[in-house]
């Protein structure tokens, strides 16, 4: 059984609107728009309700303030930035792809695994605390952690290519990766708190986030290219 399958013919499939073709009783465009009138109800909301002092700063933050001062932090953030961005460069387009049109999966296979995947890997990274209760991690629990992922990040393909059932080894080792990347991704937000003086807090975890943010726009951009 070829592992890749035809990959030309899924292009075309994909052109022509085969692949994800189906949709909500809604349609695209309506679901868009609930998505929409949802998030904008939660902001009205929240402008509403909150206190209006919340969030003015005293003094003036200058451009060059964004930018953290501490070498952990910058460090942090870049390993931040590679890690969403390695992730949503196969996993936002490459693996919907992959069940659907090599595989065979069928559409609501695909969405329900997705989110069964998400699901999974938000359940893990609210209980890392437990899982490290007792330690506190440093960086050396960074690194460990980001060489775990790499390790099985090599071990799928190199899997699919020796000859492993796809299904099985694509499914298990997203999987094992989800619940790597959960405790990785955990550290990472631990860190940036500990690494932090008491009155950078606000700027050191926006810039992380923001480290965060660009990461996944540019592993989105990459995996639609690919």
């Amino acid at each position: 059984m070829p592992v890749c399958g035809d990959s030309d013919g899924i292009e075309k499939r994909i052109e022509r609107g085969e692949i994800f073709s189906r949709r909500l009783p809604v349609g695209g465009g309506g679901g868009g728009g609930i998505m929409a009138a949802g998030l904008a109800l939660v902001w009205v909301g929240t402008w509403m309700a909150l206190p209006r002092e919340l969030g003015k700063s005293k003094s003036k933050v200058g451009w060059s303030d964004l930018w953290a001062k501490s070498r952990s932090i910058n460090v942090l953030c870049l390993g931040r930035f590679f890690l969403f961005g390695a992730r949503d460069i196969w996993f936002v387009v490459g693996v919907p792809v992959f069940l659907h049109g090599v595989l065979g999966w069928q559409f609501a296979q695909v969405g329900a695994f997705m989110a069964c995947w998400v699901i999974g890997y938000g359940i893990v990274q609210s209980s890392a605390p437990l899982l490290v209760r007792g330690r506190t991690p440093g960086g050396g629990t960074a690194a460990a952690v980001a060489f775990a992922l790499v390790v099985i990040t090599a071990a799928i393909p190199l899997g699919l290519a020796m000859g492993a059932a796809p299904n099985w080894m694509l499914v298990g080792g997203l999987a094992i990766f989800g619940v790597i990347f959960a405790l990785n991704s955990a550290v990472h937000s631990f860190l940036v708190l500990d690494y932090t003086d008491g009155d950078k807090v606000a700027l050191n975890v926006g810039f992380y986030y923001m480290a965060n943010a660009g990461g996944r726009l540019i592993g989105c951009l990459l995996s639609g290219v690919l």
